[in-house]
């Protein structure tokens, strides 16, 4: 029988509590912490908007490859992400991934497998995060979301957490292979709490204008992560309040 990783989802049983300490976990945050406040001055802005515990989806814009282990990076509780199964074959970076929570998820059947475990994680209380993009920005500018995670919100009641991510994008554009020394910040926009979401399926207002409305929530988180980046006077005024 194949040990390879496949988009299976673990039982409850098997999946490991997000409460519980994890060795590789907990040294790759610090190693990251340090790492990234020395070399991007990475500073988080309203952390306090996330539960302390309890399932979360965390919908996130995407400037660079480095965006899952900034925003890790500046809080204490652990995210799932999702990855391409193939990954897990890739000497140290498949041990990593193995044991700091990441999803295997086959190309061929992304779609159901992802929203699955998504699912199943989140009802476990694990964070999840997401990018609805779908893909980096090749401009630093947040595009349209695609609806997809809308099916995990209706088999999964939690908040959604909207993240706004500035200054990963010139760090490391889309294409580069070269880490910059850039500044960057994050927000955690104030959460969009299970009864809104049931009041949006329960009401007329169609999907579309809900996922736009989201992608301007996490706009806005993303603009004033942009602002106290630049240092401008904006950067004093929550854009999310």
């Amino acid at each position: 029988m194949s040990s390879e990783p496949t988009s299976k989802p673990e039982t409850d049983d098997e999946l490991p509590s997000p409460d519980r300490f994890n060795f590789w976990w907990g040294l790759l945050h610090l190693l990251s912490t340090i790492f990234s406040t020395v070399w991007f001055r990475l500073r988080g802005y309203h952390q306090d908007n996330l539960p302390e515990k309890g399932g979360a989806l965390l919908l996130l814009n995407h400037q660079s490859h480095l965006d899952p282990v900034l925003v890790g990076t500046v809080i204490r509780r652990p995210i799932s992400y999702v990855a391409r199964d193939s990954l897990f074959k890739v000497p140290i970076i498949g041990f990593i991934l193995k044991r700091t929570y990441v999803m295997p998820i086959r190309r061929e059947a992304a779609t159901s497998s992802t929203i699955r475990e998504a699912v199943r994680r989140l009802k476990h209380g694990f964070l999840v995060g997401l990018f609805p993009e779908g893909t980096r920005s090749t401009d630093g500018v947040v595009s349209s979301f695609k609806p997809g995670f809308l099916s995990i919100l209706k088999r999964a009641e939690v908040p959604i957490i909207p993240v706004g991510i500035a200054g990963a994008f010139e760090a490391m554009p889309r294409g580069s292979i070269f880490i910059r020394p850039k500044k960057i910040c994050v927000v955690f926009g104030k959460p969009i709490t299970v009864e809104e979401i049931k009041a949006h399926f329960e009401s007329d207002q169609k999907d579309k204008e809900f996922v736009e409305f989201l992608r301007q929530r996490v706009i806005e988180c993303q603009k004033e992560a942009a602002a106290r980046k630049n240092g401008t006077p904006s950067a004093s005024e929550s854009a999310i309040d």
